[in-house]
C-alpha cells in the first residue's frame, strides 16, 4: 500500500517536468502527506491544471460525504468490479504528484521507515483516480492512488507499491485513453533498479512533523 507520501518539488521544477501545467499560488510543500490530507493532482477534467484534492476517496453515491481515510489506495487487481473504484477508474483519473513515498519495515516491535524515490531524481508521478461527492452547493474533490505488485527494491518492504507512471507517454495515456485494458497495463509493476531506498528518520511516524528534516537518512 502507500500510506504517507511526500511533496517538495518547485513549481518551476512542476512545470519543467509537466509541459507548464498551471500551478495554484501558493504552492504547498508537505514532507509528510497522510490521509485526509490535500494532495496534489493532475485530473483528467483538467488536465492542464494542478489541482489539491483530499486523500482518501468519498465515492459520489456515499450519503454522508466525510473523507476518512479508509479509501487511500485502490488494487489495480480490483479496480474495474469494485463499486467504490469502478466509474472513477473509467472516468475520472489523475496524476498524484510526489517525490518520494515511504514504507515501513517490520523488525519486532519496531517499525522502521525508508524512503523511496526514482534514482534519477525526477518527478514521482502515481496513478490515481479521484470523485466528487456533491451535496447542494458543497462539493468535495477526492483521491485513491493505486497500488500494484511491487518491484525488487521495494519487496523486501512491502506486497504493494503505487503504480508509477514514468515518462509523458504513460501519463498522458492515462488521463486520455478509455480502454480498459490499456488503462490496466500501465498499472503493471514499474522496471527493477530505478528506485532508490534508504532508512529515514522515526520523525516521520508522527504526523505532525513535516520538514526537510524528514529526508534526512537515519544515523
Amino acid at each position: 500500500m502507500c500510506g504517507r507520501y511526500s511533496f517538495s518539488f518547485s513549481k518551476e521544477r512542476i512545470q519543467e517536468e509537466l509541459d507548464g501545467v498551471e500551478i495554484p499560488e501558493p504552492l504547498e510543500l508537505n514532507f509528510n502527506v497522510a490521509p485526509t490530507q490535500k494532495g496534489y493532482v493532475v485530473a483528467n477534467e483538467s488536465p492542464g491544471k494542478l489541482q489539491a484534492f483530499t486523500w482518501g476517496l468519498v465515492p459520489y453515491w456515499s450519503k454522508e460525504g466525510r473523507p476518512d481515510g479508509r479509501l487511500i489506495n485502490a488494487r489495480m487487481e480490483t479496480i474495474e468490479t469494485k463499486p467504490s473504484f469502478r466509474v472513477p477508474f473509467r472516468k475520472r483519473r489523475c496524476l498524484v504528484l510526489a517525490d518520494s513515498f515511504y514504507e515501513w519495515e517490520k523488525k519486532g516491535k519496531e517499525r522502521l521507515p525508508f524512503r523511496i524515490l526514482l534514482k534519477n531524481g525526477s518527478l514521482l508521478v502515481m496513478a490515481g483516480i479521484w470523485d466528487v461527492w456533491k451535496h447542494g452547493e458543497q462539493s468535495l474533490y477526492t483521491f485513491s492512488i493505486i497500488t500494484t505488485h511491487p518491484n525488487q527494491e521495494v519487496s523486501v518492504l512491502h506486497d504493494r507499491m503505487p503504480a508509477l507512471l514514468l515518462d509523458k507517454e504513460a501519463r498522458n495515456s492515462w488521463l486520455e485513453d478509455d480502454e480498459p485494458e490499456q488503462l490496466l497495463r500501465l498499472l503493471e509493476s514499474p522496471p527493477n533498479d530505478i528506485l532508490k531506498v534508504y532508512q529515514v528518520r522515526s520523525l516521520v511516524n508522527r504526523v505532525t512533523q513535516n520538514g526537510p528534516e524528514l529526508h534526512e537518512a537515519a544515523g
